[in-house]
């Protein structure tokens, strides 16, 4: 076999491998659960501002965004003055609303601080059997759909030290935070027994609505989406405006060509 033959086989079979590898591995990340769609939507700001609002006052006891700051997040969020809010509309919101942590002193950390927990890992090792992940990339490693399956996929587990157990992530040890907002679901399953494909069932309603819980944990899902990946707000945009440039580009070096070789073809 010639070493030419050799290279065109590298270079087909392997990126085949590699799109294989990465399917098989993207495809257990529900535990062959299949996920729900998400439809994570970054223009909608006020989806984005309710998710912010809901994760630090029901998850940011625990899980940190250690890599995002509270006035970036803001700003990104619609909390700007593209949209009437002054600087100091802006400080107030974030302090009323997103920091609920305090540094040494005992003071609010400033609005610029990243947006960590005051939640001791080792405790919380303790507590749950494992310390408490932060969040910052969960929207990037496990995708939207995963975190709003995940958030509606708790049901009761009386085997489980929290007594709740999860459809996408099995033996989960979180407890469900959400539960009382949600209300408790019971499992079942469908024909094909306990292999079959999972059923939740509402036993005990919570303070929401079907459709209000639904809408609340798109919102959480649609900001965690976005923290992962900040740069996503406005990547579109530069590239559309790269595309752009290079298609002006191409039509001068078109008719750079085309006067240079005039005189020879």
């Amino acid at each position: 076999m010639s070493n030419s033959i050799r290279k065109w086989i590298f270079v087909l079979i392997v990126p085949l491998l590699v799109f294989g590898i990465l399917g098989s591995v993207g495809g257990g990340a529900g535990h062959g659960v299949a996920l729900q769609s998400a439809n994570v939507n970054f223009d909608d700001k006020a989806s984005m501002q309710r998710g912010a609002k809901y994760f630090q006052n029901y998850c940011s006891g625990c899980h940190s965004l250690r890599f995002s700051r509270f006035n970036r997040v803001a700003k990104d969020i619609g909390l700007n003055a593209e949209n009437g809010f002054s600087e100091d509309d802006v400080k107030t919101l974030i302090n009323e609303n997103l920091i609920f942590i305090r540094d040494a002193e005992g003071k609010k950390v400033k609005t610029g601080s990243l947006m960590k927990t005051a939640y001791n890992s080792k405790a919380a090792a303790q507590a749950f059997g494992a310390s408490v992940p932060d969040l910052s990339l969960v929207g990037r490693s496990r995708g939207a759909d995963w975190i709003y399956s995940y958030l509606n996929g708790f049901y009761l587990d009386p085997s489980r030290p929290t007594g709740m157990n999860n459809t996408v992530f099995k033996d989960v040890g979180m407890p469900h935070v959400l539960g009382n907002l949600q209300g408790w679901q019971t499992l079942e399953h469908s024909e094909g027994g306990e292999h079959g494909v999972p059923k939740l069932t509402l036993s005990k309603p919570g303070s929401m609505t079907g459709a209000e819980y639904d809408k609340l944990t798109r919102d959480i899902t649609n900001f965690l989406a976005y923290v992962s990946e900040p740069a996503q707000l406005s990547r579109k945009m530069y590239g559309i405006f790269t595309l752009l440039f290079l298609f002006v580009l191409f039509g001068f070096a078109y008719a750079l060509s085309k006067e240079y070789w005039k005189d020879i073809h």
